[in-house]
């Protein structure tokens, strides 16, 4: 591979589009879909995405 053509940053799945590729974002309004917040499966973890009063995202484990 030369230097002119670096591999994607993060891509982990040939079948998807790697992070610095363009693709639809996903909404938080759909998302969160009326709830205050939502629970992520993440490598066996879960973690909580909640948004405050002030329209900001917080994610906790």
């Amino acid at each position: 591979m030369d230097k002119t053509s670096a591999p994607p940053l993060c891509s982990d799945h040939a079948d998807k589009p790697a992070c610095g590729q363009l693709e639809s974002p996903i909404r938080s309004k759909d998302l969160f879909n009326g709830r205050p917040c939502v629970f992520i499966e993440h490598e066996g973890m879960i973690y909580a995405l909640r948004t405050t009063r002030a329209g900001k995202l917080i994610l906790t484990k």
